[in-house]
């Protein structure tokens, strides 16, 4: 699913909902949506990666390590962070 298909699902959703996310495909515990970025993702390694650092993401802690090897396909993609 991409953002487009995303925004079209939501659009018919109540805005005031909560949303709860599983924490894996078998619905084996859920968690609130603590925080959402966008960032690169490798499907071959299933590992998310900050597209860039800026100023905050290394005062936050993020450092060159955080970036996509240049050797690893990735996708853009925006990423969701549960609460759990």
């Amino acid at each position: 699913m991409n953002v487009r298909e995303l925004m079209a699902k939501l659009m018919a959703v109540d805005p005031d909902r909560e949303i709860i996310m599983s924490r894996d495909s078998e619905g084996n515990g859920y968690s609130p949506l603590y925080d959402l970025w966008e960032g690169d993702y490798s499907p071959e390694w299933g590992q998310v990666y900050v597209e860039a650092l800026t100023e905050e993401d290394i005062e936050d802690g993020w450092s060159e390590t955080d970036l996509c090897p240049s050797h690893i396909e990735k996708v853009k993609a925006l990423i969701l962070n549960p609460f759990h």
